[in-house]
């Protein structure tokens, strides 16, 4: 699923999320969401999220869903 447009993520999902350090490289993250930091419906360069780790990225791919 796409990881550009807010209403495909919610709290729970797993995802792969970009890290800003990992941005050049373009590392993945993988974890769960805890809370979604971008308010708009999407982001053409991918929800930012925090996960329930603490860690902060934008979502590049939605692993599982949990509806």
């Amino acid at each position: 699923m796409n990881g550009q447009i807010r209403s495909n993520i919610k709290a729970g999902m797993t995802v792969l999320i970009v890290l800003k350090q990992d941005q050049r490289t373009g590392k993945l993250t993988k974890g769960v969401v805890k809370d979604l930091l971008t308010s708009s419906p999407n982001h053409p360069h991918g929800i930012k999220v925090r996960l329930v780790d603490g860690q902060v990225g934008r979502v590049k791919e939605i692993v599982i869903s949990t509806e």
